[in-house]
């Protein structure tokens, strides 16, 4: 399936060290066709790290897609009715926004985008970035799992030995899931060698 003239959202939450990775694959999205609609959560709005301070981060999402990043609840509310998305892509996935999402509270933009994404029956494509995928945030990841319209970027353990309970997706697999999940198709194998 072809992504020209797509509509995308994609919410990108707090995993600050995955950006590298995420980036171009907004631009890869881009030069296969589609329009990407980024959404942020307040995170990505406030945090500078060693990863990069937030304003720039801003900034070259604004770069990228040649829009600005919809950085509220209220704006991302219409991403349902009035502006509805082909598919919605959250990557990186924290392990607190997928808590939040496996447990209906629709508290950032980001989530709330991927509501209003849900409520047109239309694929959400999540490309996890968590150290507590394998620990207390497991019984979140299984929930979405079986949750009609969730598609997974496949995902393994980025560290086993260091850190047991993370787990990462492949970021350069995002256009491809994509793909699948607008068939409402699951891109497989899912569980993935990462290490």
């Amino acid at each position: 399936m072809s992504l020209k003239g797509k509509k995308i959202g994609f919410g990108i939450t707090g995993s600050h060290c995955t950006y590298d990775d995420v980036f171009p694959q907004i631009e890869k999205l881009i030069e296969l066709g589609a329009e990407v609609v980024p959404v942020v959560s307040y995170t990505v709005q406030t945090t500078d790290t060693k990863f990069g301070k937030a304003k720039d981060h801003l900034q070259k999402i604004k770069d990228i897609t040649g829009r600005e990043p919809i950085t509220t609840i209220v704006d991302a509310e219409p991403l349902g009715p009035i502006e509805p998305l082909d598919c919605m892509v959250l990557a990186p996935l924290t392990g607190n926004s997928m808590s939040r999402l496996a447990n209906a509270i629709s508290d950032s933009p980001v989530l709330m985008a991927t509501k209003a994404t849900m409520r047109n029956g239309n694929p959400i494509v999540l490309a996890i970035s968590t150290n507590d995928a394998l620990g207390l945030n497991g019984t979140n990841l299984m929930r979405l799992m079986s949750t009609k319209l969730m598609y997974f970027v496949p995902y393994g353990q980025d560290d086993p030995i260091k850190k047991p309970n993370s787990l990462v997706s492949d970021m350069t697999l995002i256009p491809k899931t994509i793909e699948h999940a607008l068939e409402f198709k699951q891109l497989q194998p899912v569980l993935i060698e990462r290490n």
